[in-house]
């Protein structure tokens, strides 16, 4: 394990040289070193991911310390990097997803005239990443946490010469901020409490403490702040569905493997600690669930296809916050995995849509799009119907297990909720998907001249994420299904000393009929939805206005996403402007300028008056030495 660093250091060679070379050296340089650098990094991740499979049989984690970092008093904090099966898992999604996003941005971006800038913002999160998931302590990893987070700002408002663009990174990098500042008032916390910031030796010592710690549980809400920003949970989810401006493969990065998986990542890292604050745990279920089905809600009326699947992703993060809040460690990771295979195809699949209907994004100019883009469409059903959780797909096996951990572990209130959202989550994206691709034709004439498949750059990383998508659920099937779940076997060793994975087989043994009754609740759910969907924008389409009419109230709040950006507008941004206009015109202007400005006053006014004195004569200096020197002799002899 000793080239560790390797991982990460070929992503920062890609900064480096498409960042000083990638202009002069041109395009076809910037494709190769781009994706390239993305691509090493996965091939060394597979050798280390085979590494720990069969060197390591009992799980044991490597900790490769490179140099230290800080030394000053009691803080003294070295630069190492970690690899067990949990950062392996994150490892292999942010580099294999990463990898087939770059190929594909290689065909998207083509002739963009920020083309060597791109990647290189590219190659930085996947380095801020993959720093952020092999960190071996806090500190480092909210290194790779604020680097995200810069890389996301520059990404999202790559087009910044629209002021539109610019504003929505610098929404999100200010959302975040507020995220990050209760996460970083956390590592303090820890620091006071453990003395340390390395995850061994403060997770070491948090599990000698009582459950309950009052301690323990403050730490766990602080960095649960942090998770709430990066992961657009709410109230700190506004940032997500406006970085839609940036390119269409940035969104694919950001929704599906990494930014916002941080939060979950972290909670998962952390789970010493959480499991001892069940307080934080029920809070964390609660957000994730309410989030989840809050969001669902608003995906089912917007017209855009990138914001519908912006607003599915926070609700896909919030089953995932679910999980992780009851406990369901490794199904939360499972979804996590499963989720970058289907979420990254479909919004690739929206940027293949949108590059075939030439920028269009609006799903009521669309339709009919099937005998256009053959590829885009297959691969984009198949992700369809992994998010909906339709039997055999992967989707179904990791949003299965989250239920019936809600319901086995949590709360049956919880259950319903999840399922409700599942059921609101086939239906905006049978909608989604009847509206782009089935029924008449609704875009301009003169564009159905010009549309097209997308060239084999773009189409393979969507074949290759439809195959993940529908095969990569059966790594965790579960025992009622009849599956080992090797997923679950694996991520094992990383909570050995947990009491999750002891209980969770046997009660799904125990409760094996109510396990089947559940799920099967869930299916049926689904294909209820999706017998609606097709009756309402295949057979019917006159239908959907007809609802919207007959139920305008809900349709105007849904639509304007309950208006909650006008109210943090109204009640939180307006009044904070105000306040630092007043803090501007008073305590900057008069205190601060005032004061800075008045001393150069009074030096200058005492310079203009000496200045006077200064005649140019030699005579009057001769004579004001002579009077100072009298002056002096008087005063020693009169004293």
């Amino acid at each position: 394990m000793t080239y560790l660093w390797l991982i990460p250091v070929f992503t920062l060679i890609g900064v480096v040289l498409n960042g000083l070379l990638g202009k002069k050296f041109g395009d076809k340089f910037v494709s190769w070193v781009g994706p390239g650098a993305v691509g090493l990094s996965f091939l060394i991740s597979c050798i280390f991911l085979f590494k720990l499979v069969f060197d390591s049989p009992t799980g044991d984690s490597y900790i490769q310390k490179l140099f230290v970092w800080i030394a000053a008093g009691n803080l003294v904090v070295e630069a190492g990097l970690i690899l067990d099966h949990l950062s392996v898992v994150m490892i292999m999604v942010v580099t294999g997803v990463g990898f087939v996003i770059h190929v594909y941005s290689v065909g998207y971006m083509h002739k963009d005239p920020g083309y060597a800038r791109y990647f290189t913002y590219l190659n930085l999160f996947i380095f801020s990443m993959l720093i952020l998931v092999m960190a071996d302590s806090f500190l480092l990893m909210f290194v790779g946490w604020e680097g995200v987070g810069l890389c996301s700002y520059l990404l999202i408002g790559f087009w910044y010469e629209d002021k539109k663009n610019a504003d929505a990174g610098k929404k999100a990098f200010i959302v975040n901020r507020i995220g990050d500042f209760g996460f970083l008032i956390g590592l303090f916390f820890i620091f006071i409490e453990f003395a340390s910031l390395d995850f061994e030796s403060v997770f070491s010592m948090a599990s000698s403490r009582q459950i309950g710690d009052p301690v323990i549980v403050a730490i766990t809400l602080l960095l649960f702040i942090g998770a709430v920003g990066k992961s657009a949970q709410i109230p700190l989810y506004v940032w997500l569905p406006d970085a839609m401006q940036g390119p269409t493969p940035v969104s694919a990065l950001i929704h599906a493997a990494t930014m916002v998986t941080a939060g979950v990542y972290m909670i998962v890292r952390c789970h010493v600690l959480y499991l001892l604050a069940p307080l934080t745990m029920s809070i964390v279920a609660v957000v994730g669930v309410v989030t989840a089905v809050y969001s669902a809600s608003i995906g089912t009326v917007q017209n855009d296809i990138k914001r519908v699947l912006a607003y599915s992703t926070i609700s896909q993060i919030g089953y995932m916050f679910l999980a992780v809040g009851v406990g369901a460690f490794t199904a939360g990771m499972f979804h996590l995995m499963t989720h970058a295979f289907f979420k990254g195809l479909l919004f690739l699949g929206a940027g293949s849509v949108i590059h075939s209907l030439s920028g269009e994004m609006d799903m009521r100019f669309m339709g009919g799009l099937k005998k256009y883009i053959p590829i885009t469409f297959w691969t984009f059903l198949i992700a369809v119907l992994a998010i909906t959780g339709i039997p055999g797909f992967s989707g179904f096996f990791s949003k299965d297990e989250i239920l019936w951990n809600a319901f086995d572990k949590g709360n049956p209130i919880l259950w319903v909720i999840g399922v409700f959202t599942a059921g609101l989550t086939a239906f905006y994206m049978f909608r989604l998907f009847y509206l782009t691709f089935l029924g008449e034709s609704r875009f301009q004439s003169e564009k159905e001249l010009h549309i097209h498949e997308s060239p084999k750059i773009m189409t393979i990383p969507l074949i290759i994420l439809g195959f993940f998508s529908l095969f990569g659920g059966y790594i965790g099937v579960s025992h009622s299904l009849g599956g080992e779940n090797h997923f679950k076997k694996f991520m094992e060793p990383v909570f050995r000393n947990s009491e999750i994975i002891a209980n969770s087989t046997s009660n799904a043994e125990n409760s094996l009929g109510l396990e089947y009754l559940l799920m099967i609740i869930s299916i049926i759910i689904v294909l209820i939805v999706l017998i609606i969907v097709h009756q309402i924008y295949l057979k019917r389409p006159d239908i959907a206005s007809t609802l919207a009419k007959r139920f305008s109230l809900a349709y105007r709040v849904l639509l304007n996403k309950y208006y909650i950006d006008e109210i943090y507008h109204t009640f939180i941004v307006n009044p904070f402007i105000k306040i630092s206009d007043i803090f501007w015109k008073i305590f900057d202007v008069k205190i601060v300028d005032g004061a800075v400005n008045g001393t150069a006053n009074v030096i200058q006014s005492a310079g203009d008056k000496l200045r006077k004195v200064q005649t140019g004569y030699v005579q009057e200096y001769a004579l004001s030495l002579i009077l100072g020197a009298v002056i002096i002799i008087g005063y020693f002899i009169f004293r």
